[in-house]
């Protein structure tokens, strides 16, 4: 078919309404029969590219997708090859995901195209992102300067000083830090204000002064043996039962009303007289570990022995006995049960903090279990006293209360350490503060803390600062201890200020081997990485190779796993939107959540170490667990881990139930809201985090699904209404099925079968997990789900952990034009078996990484 497009005269207008009205017939005809291009001259300019997507689109999408409908806000009439703007780029890569995923055109559809003709297009569309190559402009791919944030902030002053800081607490009172995306690392999110630059010197002051700055004492003593003061609603009964003789312990410290999760020390409420290690010995015993109550009471498992554990506390800030911003744990210990028995601990502690005690392990909440008691035990106390099983005096003179009982309590020190502090041995040098020295000293600490040879301008600020304070009559000592604040206030120490030259796009050694450094271990360059990017060998990507491989080999790389998991997966938010302790009182009495994050953490790392395919992030068939991860899975582990046995690989072989991330209870939990679960939720977690998919914004004029507050009807019945309106279904068709799998699990990750039962009479509404993708793949259940997603979607999977990765470690997000080095680096890792070290190695590799 062709038209003929001349001109011969101009028609009258009734003429010229008919020949439009025929022409937009015409057109109208062209597309539904698929042909694009709609004269034979335009389909002679086109390139065999644009031939190819031109004919595919016009058959298969362009019923929706034209200039006119745009469906889903795409539009694909205007898509010209080769690509010429970063926009185009997206469109395509988006088409391809589409088409990989095989979510478009959608199953339901009448006409689909052949394997070949999808892989022609994606053929057609990667070689058109290849080309473009270039050619294409960033907007801003280069990472904005930003300072630490509060986490690599303490991590660094840490390293530098020897020594944990944490029992300080100086980002206690620091602006709460803006993630962008979940992660902490984006520069353009990392702000200043004038109230952080103040803490800042507050927390300078305060760290060199109580570290450096405190008075020489000798170790002193101290010894209780009583006046064991309980809190208020312990107070009456523990002076009536044993006049205050023992401090005891009856709950864990994570609960509603705080009765008795705190011991403290009341006649040493004003803690300790300097910053120092301690010795803290404890005379105590685990009483009724063998009680004839319930165990359902207490809510703890009795065939564990008792903990003791001790934090911080300090009675000027917060009531002694409510958990405080400071209390990080210092030591924990195994109480004895037959008698009691010293146990010491070795702390360090800060001025003015007195040690408090815990029972990490011990009964949900001291309250219940005595109201309990009262009212099922009540005749445990007849003809003992007047008023048998009504006061708590009663229960803890003839009961049996299982509890910690403390009777003797000593603290001694501060105590030397040979050698010197570490505070002073890390700032100073083995020798320690040397007057004559003073400079030189001070010179190697702030090319530590700025993490690059200091500049001229650097030593001039060192040497006037310390100068300055000579001329006012500080000693050498206070002069170098007043420099060393300033240097921790200095730009270059609380930001990552490249000494890079502003012509060059790649970094230089020095700020490479920063990036480097933080990227991997969240503190400053080691000795070593310093060396390379000294001798410049660090610009090499064999030696960068080298050195990442190195620093994930080490310990310290828990720092990013960590981190990074909270940022990729977003665990930093676990906890955040607690559920009911009603009814997952197990969430709190085990503390899940801490063994939660640690299930995905090992396994990480374990993937990691092997350097695993990292389709194992989707389908495993072990994890890691402890005693109480076995026993919320219900796993034959249950029966013979032990809380001392930490966390184990267990094979998951044949259990549909678990294995990969989407059957990790710590996922389940952050992508659920705490109360209930929801596929849309859960659906949009997938797309975003595993996927690397983000849905479109619900329109302003939809309204929200509405819950069902008696129960009646399940999620799924109520989706089912609310995507009859075509507006909805069109991006619920693609998010549900991604949520509905995952209904198999609570608001915990525990397995189920029924929702909650609901009001009245009626039964348990079944939980329903088959679903089908919007390419039409169907399942019946979360294993048949898991099995898609890996085998169809493990590539888009790849391609999205290498940019989360890439982020992270470069401080910004993606951009359409990074996709060419993503590619270059899934190919590379798809080429190694898909190694989760040869992921990161690749990326650390990149050009992305390496450039400012």
């Amino acid at each position: 078919m062709s038209l003929n497009l001349s001109v011969v005269a101009t028609p009258p207008l009734r003429a010229r309404q008919k020949c439009a009205q025929g022409v937009a017939s015409v057109f109208k005809l062209i597309r539904s029969l698929g042909l694009v291009g709609v004269a034979t001259f335009a389909q002679a300019a086109e390139s065999p590219g644009q031939k190819v997507f031109s004919q595919l689109v016009g058959k298969y999408c362009l019923k929706c997708h034209d200039t006119e409908t745009q469906k889903g806000d795409r539009e694909f009439a205007s898509f010209k090859l080769p690509l010429a703007t970063q926009a185009a780029l997206i469109t395509a890569k988006d088409i391809i995901d589409q088409l990989t995923l095989r979510e478009m055109p959608p199953g339901k559809a009448e006409h689909h195209p052949s394997d070949d003709e999808r892989l022609a297009m994606i053929r057609v569309l990667r070689e058109g992102i290849t080309g473009a190559r270039g050619k294409i402009e960033s907007t801003a791919a280069r990472t904005v300067m930003r300072r630490l944030s509060n986490r690599e902030y303490e991590n660094t002053l840490a390293t530098l000083f020897g020594r944990r800081v944490d029992t300080l607490g100086l980002t206690a009172d620091f602006p709460k830090e803006k993630a962008s995306e979940h992660i902490d690392t984006i520069g353009k999110s990392l702000v200043t204000s004038g109230f952080l630059l103040d803490q800042y010197f507050q927390a300078a002051n305060r760290l060199v002064e109580t570290r450096l700055g405190r008075p020489d004492m000798p170790p002193q003593s101290w010894h209780f043996t009583g006046n064991f003061v309980q809190y208020e609603e312990l107070s009456g009964p523990h002076k009536a039962a044993f006049n205050y003789k023992y401090l005891c312990l009856y709950e864990q410290p994570n609960t509603d009303t705080r009765q008795g999760g705190y011991g403290h020390i009341e006649d040493f409420l004003k803690g300790v007289p300097v910053p120092g290690l301690y010795d803290i010995e404890v005379h105590a015993q685990a009483l009724h570990r063998d009680t004839h109550y319930d165990p359902a009471i207490f809510g703890i498992d009795f065939s564990e022995p008792f903990l003791l554990g001790v934090v911080p506390g300090d009675a000027t800030k917060n009531h002694i006995h409510y958990p405080q911003a400071i209390e990080p744990l210092l030591g924990q210990a195994v109480v004895p049960d037959e008698k009691p028995e010293w146990i010491k601990f070795r702390v360090w502690l800060e001025a003015g903090q007195t040690p408090r005690f815990i029972f990490p392990n011990g009964p949900y909440e001291s309250r219940a279990s005595i109201s309990q008691i009262n009212k099922r035990y009540a005749d445990d106390f007849q003809g003992r006293f007047a008023k048998a099983g009504i006061g708590r005096t009663h229960i803890l003179k003839e009961g049996k209360l299982p509890h910690i009982r403390i009777g003797e309590i000593k603290i001694a020190g501060p105590f030397t350490e040979p050698g010197g502090s570490a505070e002073e041995i890390a700032v100073f040098g083995a020798k320690g503060f040397q007057a004559k020295q003073a400079l030189d000293q001070l010179y190697a600490f702030g090319a530590r803390a700025f993490r690059h040879p200091l500049k001229s301008a650097d030593r001039a600020s060192i040497r006037q600062t310390y100068e300055r304070r000579i001329a006012e009559q500080a000693t050498p000592r206070q002069a170098a201890l007043d420099t060393l604040k300033m240097i921790l206030c200095s730009p270059s120490f609380l930001y990552f200020s490249e000494i890079t030259n502003e012509k060059e796009t790649k970094l230089g050694a020095h700020d490479l081997a920063t990036r480097l450094s933080y990227a991997l271990w969240t503190t400053p360059p080691d000795q070593e990485l310093s060396a390379a990017a000294a001798s410049k060998k660090l610009l090499t990507v064999p030696e960068l190779r080298k050195q990442s491989s190195r620093l994930l080999a080490d310990d310290r790389v828990a720092g990013f796993v960590n981190a990074f998991l909270d940022a990729w997966l977003n665990l930093r938010e676990l906890g955040g939107m607690p559920p009911p302790r009603e009814s997952t009182r197990v969430y709190y009495a085990e503390n899940l959540p801490e063994a939660m994050k640690t299930e995905v953490r090992l396994f990480f790392r374990h993937l990691l170490k092997e350097n695993g395919s990292v389709r194992q992030f989707l389908e495993a068939d072990y994890t890691f667990v402890d005693k109480r991860l076995a026993k919320l899975y219900n796993l034959p582990e249950q029966k013979t881990l032990r809380i001392a046995d930490g966390f184990q690989r267990v094979s998951i072989v044949g259990n549909g139930q678990r294995g990969g991330l989407l059957g990790m209870a710590g996922v389940l939990t952050v992508s659920a809201n705490g109360v209930e679960t929801s596929p849309v939720t859960r659906g949009v977690w997938v797309s975003e985090n595993i996927l690397g998919i983000e849905p479109p914004p619900p329109p302003d004029v939809v309204p929200a699904i509405e819950p069902d507050v008696s129960g009646a009807t399940t999620v799924r019945e109520r989706l089912a209404k609310h995507r009859s309106d075509p507006t909805c279904n069109e991006c619920h068709r693609k998010i549900d099925p991604l949520g509905f799998a995952l209904e198999s699990f609570d608001p915990i990750g525990r397995w189920r079968t029924a929702y909650a039962k609901p009001k009245g009479n009626a039964r348990a509404p079944k939980v329903d997990t088959s679903g089908e993708f919007g390419s039409g793949e169907t399942y019946a259940g979360f294993d048949e789900f898991k099995r898609i997603l890996a085998s169809g979607r493990s590539e888009n999977f790849t391609r999205h952990l290498i940019k989360q990765f890439l982020s992270y470690a470069s401080g910004r997000h993606m951009e359409a034009v990074d996709e060419f080095v993503v590619e270059d680096i899934f190919q590379s890792v798809k080429k190694d078996g898909y190694g989760l070290r040869t992921l990161i190695v690749e990326c650390l590799a990149s050009e992305i990484f390496r450039s400012r």
